[in-house]
């Protein structure tokens, strides 16, 4: 059966085919393809109109949302700046209304000045520069022909990117491989630099023409990377490095950061400056005349490029591979390498690339070291973090402290859907709009993107995606985020949004039901209401409408306005089902008041009894998830993949609830924690006694648990002080049986010898919190009523759990 073409998303613009430096490991010049002698020095105006209307074609026909081109050379900035200024206007011609654009331009910088930044500032053309490091690693390559020196050259570019207005303009430093360099000086040289990014290059080479490898090591650019990789881990990893970052990336089942590695299918296409096409510019490393496809830009579209053999033979992932490839064990890290690197006289390609061993023994290296070492040492942790930390370990966090963690979690769910990005399949139109809408209000919108991005129940569909439990949602959910974050945004237009069973979802916002039939829904944003059509029906909703809950088809979110927070009642979303227990259904319009008032006297009564909770609260608990109550109690929950959010059956009394917050948002708080920090070893199987468990309990959710009863313990130690009669005596008891139960706790995870440096030092946090009450006052019949307790609690635990 035919299936569609892929497509080609990114695009090398040769706009000049010569060079101002010379040199020696150049694969234009120096190796074995020489038809750079016979081209025009400079891409004339007609080849870059004819360029960028087979790039606009390309891109419309096959629904792109982003392209992506690089002018390259020789050296591009030979060019020109008017020569550059037509390449960029020719580009964002043909792809206006199209799909947005991504223009860089790759230079060896001796040549930038003002003039070009002030130019690329307008255009918004990115710059990345060639620099192999110190001036002697420098100094070995890339010399000018008569061998002066470039370097100064570089630094003063570089130096010019770093100035605070074309700071956003620099993309990054490429430094080549050349082993006989000092791995540690190549780097700390272009760490100096205060890169955004660092990519290193191994020098092109084919099993014609091998690498060079001194005596004694079988893999010695494995070697020199891996003395790099364990500086930079070793110091918390200051820059990003695309190289280690794709094997990291590969390692974890995501996509590569570069052609050289990984598995992903060949989407690059060189146009060179007499408006040939040709396939990617290492090839010209391999034989005269590798890269050619015999068509142009004037005779042939970027389709039937896509035809040629040598494209389609890249396309195949793993099974067009070696046989020896298709067998190894880190294959989905290295993809068989650089194609260019493969090859062989006699059988062409059909080869492991020439630097196998280096590749397997790097990614090898890296693999067993993110296993064996599960955390970076507390020298590694920047002083300011640390000082976050242990505000943290304490049990609390001011509103700058859990601020910086949502905007950290933020990222992280950025991240996430970039990741659930590179799964869009190329027909898929509804998916590339909705990424194209969600990258607009990105520049256009932030903080309306933010809104929907950090929504709490975001994570969890990207991670079912992610893992394989949920492909067929990729639309869905991206069209239901880029609908929610236009409608914030006010943004004119019209999003297209698959309907879940009769449900329209607008994460954060609220949900419309329509007709069970109804497939789409087209959602547009006015000044006074939005509109709904749907199934030949029309529906406009006001901003404000349906809070009272007298609109049927439209529940949107409550939020329940405090002093200093603001806090969703989370009813209507479909995906917030991640907190253990059932979710409760919508909820009345008497309900929601009864939880309104509830709420408004559990936040009275943290801010004035429990204020050092109150910051972190404002700053980092957005929603509410009413849970369905079991007959047996109350019951609350959080999620690691929800953060900023809790689930919760609204509790007798506000006391309660206000509880049930401060011990929920330690969860939530002890999970972001863990997002970026290990503090235990994972591979610690060992299961303990949790004094508000009846089952054994994994040191996982042995600190989980000990964390969040650090706040039990205050709340009743607060309590215990404002209550009178009976329920003062109750609160004194509960806490010094916390008080006991948490220390002991403590007292556990410190002994476990499973914790790590960074997670002793948190451990000890809470220790210091929890010791210093013990030196407040109890009466005897509040000491006698907790270890009653406590020693019934351990009794019916090892009963149940078979424990002497």
């Amino acid at each position: 059966m035919d299936r569609p073409l892929p497509s080609l998303s990114q695009f090398v613009l040769k706009v000049h085919s010569r060079c101002d430096l010379a040199c020696d490991h150049c694969y234009v010049y120096e190796h074995a393809d020489s038809s750079w002698r016979g081209r025009p020095r400079a891409m004339s105006e007609k080849i870059m109109e004819k360029t960028a209307d087979r790039i606009g074609e390309h891109a419309r026909n096959h629904g792109l949302s982003m392209v992506h081109v690089v002018l390259h050379g020789g050296e591009p900035l030979l060019a020109g700046p008017i020569r550059l200024r037509k390449a960029a206007a020719e580009l964002n011609r043909a792809l206006a209304g199209v799909c947005a654009l991504d223009l860089r331009i790759h230079t060896n910088g001796v040549l930038l000045d003002e003039r070009f930044c002030d130019l690329f500032a307008e255009l918004d053309i990115k710059v990345g520069v060639s620099l192999d490091g110190d001036k002697a690693a420098n100094d070995r390559h890339r010399r000018y022909a008569d061998g002066r020196s470039s370097h100064p050259q570089v630094l003063r570019a570089v130096e010019l990117l770093n100035r605070p207005q074309y700071r956003p303009l620099f993309a990054g430093l490429l430094c080549t491989i050349d082993i006989e360099n000092d791995p540690v000086a190549v780097y700390d040289a272009l760490l100096a630099l205060d890169p955004p990014r660092i990519d290193f290059l191994l020098p092109h080479a084919t099993w014609d023409v091998p690498p060079p490898r001194p005596a004694g090591s079988a893999t010695p650019y494995a070697d020199w990377l891996d003395v790099i990789y364990r500086r930079w881990d070793g110091t918390g990893r200051p820059v990003p490095v695309r190289t280690f970052d794709s094997v990291l990336r590969t390692l974890h089942g995501r996509s590569s950061l570069t052609e050289s590695m990984g598995l992903a299918p060949a989407d690059l296409v060189v146009i060179e400056t007499d408006g040939s096409f040709e396939q990617a510019d290492s090839l010209k490393t391999a034989y005269d005349g590798a890269p050619v496809t015999g068509m142009d830009v004037i005779a042939n579209s970027l389709d039937e490029v896509l035809e040629h053999p040598g494209m389609l033979a890249r396309q195949g992932g793993v099974e067009e591979l070696s046989e020896q490839c298709r067998s190894c064990p880190v294959v989905t890290s290295c993809g068989g390498g650089l194609y260019a690197h493969r090859y062989r006289t006699g059988n062409g390609f059909d080869n492991p690339s020439v630097f196998c061993p280096d590749l397997m023994e790097l990614i090898m290296n890296i693999r067993d070291s993110e296993t064996s070492a599960p955390s970076r040492p507390v020298a590694a942790v920047p002083l300011a973090e640390l000082a976050e930390l242990d505000e943290l370990a304490a049990g609390f966090g001011s509103a700058e402290t859990v601020a910086r963690m949502a905007a950290a979690q933020l990222e992280l769910n950025r991240e996430l859907l970039r990741a659930v990005s590179e799964r869009v399949a190329r027909d898929d139109s509804i998916a590339a709009a909705a990424w194209e809408l969600l990258s607009e209000l990105d520049g256009e919108h932030p903080e309306a993107l933010d809104s929907v991005v950090g929504h709490p129940y975001t994570r969890p569909w990207a991670l079912r995606i992610l893992e394989g439990r949920a492909p067929a949602t990729i639309a869905l959910g991206l069209a239901e985020l880029a609908a929610a974050g236009a409608l914030r945004a006010r943004k004119a237009g019209t999003v297209v949004v698959p309907v879940r069973d009769g449900l329209l979802r607008l994460p954060g916002l609220g949900c419309v039901t329509l007709s069970a039939d109804a497939g789409y829904a087209e959602v547009a944003a006015g000044a006074d209401d939005f509109t709904v059509r749907a199934a030949g029906r029309v529906l406009r909703i006001g901003w404000d409408e349906g809070m009272d809950g007298l609109t049927p088809h439209w529940q949107p979110v409550r939020v329940v306005e405090l002093p200093n927070w603001a806090v969703a009642l989370e009813d209507t979303d479909p995906l917030r089902d991640s907190h253990q227990w059932p979710v409760a259904g919508r909820l009345s319009a008497g309900e929601a008041k009864g939880w309104a008032a509830d709420l408004t006297a559990a936040w009275s009564l943290i801010c004035r009894q429990l204020p050092v909770y109150a910051p972190g609260l404002t700053a980092g608990l957005r929603v509410i998830t009413p849970l369905h109550a079991p007959d047996d109690g109350e019951v609350s929950a959080a999620s690691k993949e929800a953060f900023g959010a809790i689930g919760a059956a609204r509790p007798d009394s506000p006391d309660q609830l206000a509880l049930l917050i401060i011990h929920e948002f330690q969860h939530v708080k002890l999970g972001a924690v863990l997002d970026t920090h290990d503090l235990y070893d994972p591979a610690d199987s060992r299961t303990f006694y949790a004094p508000w468990r009846r089952d054994p309990r994994p040191l996982a959710g042995l600190i989980q648990g000990t964390y969040a009863h650090i706040a039990v313990t205050d709340f009743w130690r607060v309590r215990r002080l404002d209550a009178e009669g009976e329920a003062a005596r109750t609160a004194e008891a509960q806490f010094a049986r916390w008080r006991q139960q948490t220390t002991e706790a403590i007292d556990v995870l410190a002994g476990s010898g499973a914790l790590t440096e960074l997670g002793e030092r948190f451990v000890a946090g809470m220790a210091s919190t929890a010791h210093g009450w013990s030196v407040e006052p109890v009466s005897s019949a509040a000491l006698s009523k907790a270890t009653s307790a406590a020693a019934r609690h351990r009794a019916d635990w090892q009963a149940r759990n078979s424990i002497n």
